[in-house]
């Protein structure tokens, strides 16, 4: 186990040195067959850019949204606390990777939250009244910092990092092996939108409310690392079993709808390193990614 965890820490070495290089890869544009509306044409998409997130319309997360636009929704950045009225104007909101000012650039305990109490509280009776949520959150602190925010819809997000002790890089989920579901999100609503795999980069791992399905499950290889500072695992750290817990997960909440993510790089295209290479939809063996995400994005809507 000790080799093997060591491969692991190498792993993350690395990812960790690129973390602070990756940049949104503008020339990605898989090919959309069955558009949901005509271009321009559909409900308004939300994206955070409000709470010091690491990933934002206008940088990491432009891929997300110009792939969400020419399946014709009209995205938009969020700047600022959210408010009942503002929230009114979209059928879905995503947050990714927000953070708490003090650990934008600290990412290191205390972990705190990047939402007050009283957004959270506006962001639950805004789903529970029929809106539709998409809360991504990645590794320690930004598992941390959305932890209010899942809780408040049942499910237990963590502070740290979920990761393969047989093998270093990316996290495959498929079918063949039951770590990917079959639930409407895999199987999209024709045979083209269908996945059977998925590549996840890195992120937490959460408990899930006994009402929500879960579409990426973690088995007996994963463990999670609890450190105190990300990326730095030494003595302290602690590592816990995940098996049967999840990376991404969704439920009906009361008339809304919510889908929880421990990960963000699988819903984005970035290019990473010195080398830029690929990191995320835009990775080759990840080519199923987008057609996830576009069927979460047509769940959400209600379609």
């Amino acid at each position: 186990m000790k080799s093997k965890l060591i491969a692991v820490w190498l792993f993350a070495a690395i990812v960790a040195t690129a973390t602070g290089q990756q940049v949104p890869d503008t020339g990605y544009s898989p090919v959309i067959k069955n558009p949901a509306y005509e271009q321009g044409l559909g409900p308004l998409v939300y994206i955070d850019e409000g709470h010091n997130n690491f990933h934002t319309r206008g940088d990491r997360y432009l891929p997300f949204a110009r792939l969400v636009e020419r399946d014709g929704y009209v995205t938009e950045g969020y700047a600022g606390q959210f408010e009942p009225e503002r929230l009114k104007k979209c059928r879905i909101l995503v947050i990714s990777n927000a953070l708490h000012e003090t650990n934008a650039t600290r990412w290191h305990k205390p972990v705190y939250s990047a939402f007050t109490p009283g957004e959270t509280e506006t962001v639950r009776r805004w789903v529970e009244e029929g809106g539709s949520l998409f809360l991504i959150a990645d590794h320690m602190p930004m598992g941390g910092a959305a932890a209010e925010m899942a809780a408040a819809f049942g499910f237990g997000f963590t502070d740290g990092f979920a990761l393969d002790t047989a093998q270093a890089g990316p996290a495959l989920f498929c079918r063949a092996d039951g770590t990917l579901a079959e639930n409407i999100l895999v199987n999209g609503r024709s045979a083209d939108e269908r996945v059977d795999s998925i590549f996840s980069f890195t992120g937490q791992a959460f408990t899930v409310p006994d009402d929500a399905r879960t579409v990426l499950t973690f088995n007996e290889k994963y463990l999670l690392l609890l450190s105190d500072t990300a990326w730095v695992f030494n003595e302290q750290t602690v590592y816990k079993p995940i098996k049967g817990w999840s990376q991404l997960a969704f439920r009906e909440y009361n008339r809304g709808r919510v889908v929880m993510s421990g990960e963000a790089a699988m819903f984005t295209a970035q290019l990473a390193g010195p080398q830029q290479f690929p990191a995320g939809m835009n990775a080759p063996y990840a080519r199923n990614n987008y057609r996830l995400l576009l069927n979460i994005i047509h769940w959400l809507d209600g379609r």
